[in-house]
């Protein structure tokens, strides 16, 4: 497995993205790291995600639009009272204002010269701030009120500079675009065009529904993006609906920037069904320093509220023919970020694979309907709670030998709090012990004097440790009970890894092509299966992760789209071969 090289390197490099992934203890690395070792992120980004302001009391942050201004990336995003600022993708400082509406949806931004342009969605009334210095906080206003208001609005600067405006949120409106005159008070040059409207009856991954199943529901179109590349225009848009794992971003592409757009025949490009953190809708794409693209984007917990959500962020790629695609493939296990220009998987997925997954849990006390099992079942909306927050609660992960661990993922689940807003005492403390016997243990993470706001605090290793137990104690919780919804263990079993999946069978519905029905024969060992599948041999760029089963029904094609599929068995030893490739006409 090819990796790049020269990789970031620091006396500390655990890092959270959006977040510090920080050392064993919070003062000094007890290890230094090895010349050319990775750097590793993992999903969902450990961003300080605000409370929301009403009740019930929950996190949220959505809606991502992320720009590079300077020598910065700016991120943002959904009510979070204020955006972020990072030099690398890797650590992300918090900017808190109220000189900018940071309490409406799904902000968009762009740089004009050496300024920044912030709007944000409304009903009423849009109006431009301008930034010469955003890192500071300090806006002003550009343009009072825009002709008409726009929701979910995305600002796109062509070549020629010339900028153009687009919009829409509804489950009965199209999106819609305008050119716009910067030089002039931000005045509308046109009438607005409509530029697609839904239609799920021939798109699949359209129909709401986690599995695209509510086919009486009218989807929710929204989250307009436009990229340009190689002189084509790639209008992006979000459905079916922010609360469904299959929210998703598909593509249009065009000869001009406000079209005509035709369907890209691959879609959706960003789509994560499965695993851990679901859902990969209403995004931005975007260029890092080296080159390379990414997309961030919206995953969906949406259980305590249907808002409740996260941000993720998967390497994106065009191919030599254009096409727009993102690898969501292990999407949420740990992922490389990159110093330098990268060419696909290979380059970015850190080869670290889940211990965890179903292994024996313990813990000092259950609250009823929130057992210990569901810290290690790979779901983040189902979470194990101690029966409150006190010091003495713990939970130990039983590996089932000793393993090879590099990483880990603490997901807080924020049980029966009551935080509302930002809030600078919030910080979980806490520390991870190791052993191989249950009895001696060692200290390998302490956040006990942590003062930092981390709800998935991905921890990267200076280096492997062996260890079959792994144990968290909590210190402090903020609010409510000690919560996790995962205590995610990452790195190698010495085991044998799965045989090549035999039998996949592959069975279209010709009632209604949208959907297609997959059945396998089980391979040994095999923890879980990853479903490749594209409309071309060749570019099998969707990924579908299931774990402990044998068959599944995928409901998000295009009726008149032929398609292919291929399937690999992995386990925590690592990945299997690739089947053969089955067709679905």
């Amino acid at each position: 497995m090819n990796k790049p090289s020269n990789y970031i390197l620091g006396s500390i490099i655990l890092i959270f993205l959006g977040l510090s992934c920080s050392t064993p203890t919070e003062t000094e690395s007890t290890v230094t790291p090895a010349e050319n070792a990775i750097t590793t992120v993992c999903n969902p980004l450990n961003i300080s995600c605000r409370f929301a302001l009403d009740s019930p009391s929950r996190r949220e942050a959505a809606d991502p639009s992320v720009i590079a201004y300077k020598d910065q990336y700016l991120l943002f995003a959904s009510k979070s009272g204020g955006y972020w600022s990072s030099a690398d993708l890797i650590e992300w400082n918090f900017i808190q204002t109220d000189e900018i509406p940071t309490e409406e949806y799904a902000p968009t931004a762009i740089v004009i010269s050496d300024t920044v342009y912030f709007l944000a969605s409304s009903n009423e009334k849009s109006t431009i701030y301008k930034s010469a210095d955003p890192l500071s906080g300090h806006w002003q206003v550009a343009r009072e009120e825009l002709a008409q208001p726009v929701w979910d609005p995305a600002f796109f600067m062509d070549d020629d500079q010339r900028l153009y405006l687009y919009w829409g949120c509804s489950n009965v409106n199209p999106l819609y675009g305008v050119e716009i005159d910067y030089k002039n008070n931000f005045d509308f040059i046109g009438s607005p065009k409509e530029l697609m409207h839904p239609a799920p009856a021939q798109y699949g991954w359209e129909v709401p529904g986690d599995y695209n199943t509510n086919k009486s529901t009218a989807p929710w179109i929204e989250g307009a993006w436009v990229n340009k590349y190689d002189g084509k225009y790639y209008l992006q848009y979000a459905g079916p609906g922010t609360e469904y794992k299959s929210y998703a971003d598909a593509v249009y592409t065009g000869e001009g920037p406000l079209g005509p757009f035709e369907l890209a025949s691959h879609n959706p490009f960003s789509y994560k069904p499965e695993g851990f953190a679901n859902g990969a809708g209403h995004g931005s794409t975007f260029q890092d320093k080296y080159g390379n693209y990414w997309h961030m984007a919206t995953a969906s917990i949406s259980v305590k509220q249907m808002f409740e959500r996260r941000l993720v962020l998967y390497p994106t790629f065009f191919d030599k023919e254009g096409v727009l695609h993102s690898i969501t493939k292990f999407g949420d296990y740990p992922m490389i970020m990159p110093d330098e220009k990268i060419n696909g998987f290979d380059d970015y997925f850190a080869g670290w694979m889940l211990l965890s997954y179903n292994k024996k849990v313990t813990s000092s006390s259950v609250l009823d309907s929130f057992p210990a099992s569901n810290m290690v079942d790979e779901d983040i909306r189902t979470y194990w709670s101690a029966a409150s927050g006190k010091s003495n609660e713990w939970a130990t992960v039983d590996l089932g030998s000793s393993k090879h661990v590099h990483a880990i993922q603490v997901n807080f689940a924020e049980h029966n709090t009551a935080v509302f807003g930002r809030k600078d005492s919030l910080a979980y403390e806490y520390i991870i012990e190791i052993s191989n016997d249950d009895e001696n243990w060692e200290m390998l993470v302490d956040r006990s004097q942590n003062n930092k706001d981390r709800s998935h605090d991905y921890i990267q290793l200076p280096e492997e440790v062996m260890a079959q137990f792994i144990r968290i104690r909590n210190m402090r919780v903020s609010s409510g009970n000690f919560a996790l919804s995962g205590l995610r263990v990452f790195g190698k079993g010495d085991g044998a890894v799965p045989e090549k999946v035999e039998g996949l069978a592959v069975q279209r519905n010709s009632d209604d092509k949208r959907e297609v029905s997959l059945k396998w024969n089980a391979s040994d060992d095999a923890m879980g299966y990853n479903i490749a599948y594209g409309t071309s041999a060749d570019k099998l760029y969707h990924n579908y992760k299931v774990y402990d089963v044998e068959s599944v029904q995928i409901n998000s094609l295009d009726v008149n789209q032929k398609y292919y599929f291929n399937i690999q068995a992995f386990n925590e030893n690592g990945i299997g071969s690739l089947a053969e490739v089955q067709v679905a006409e």
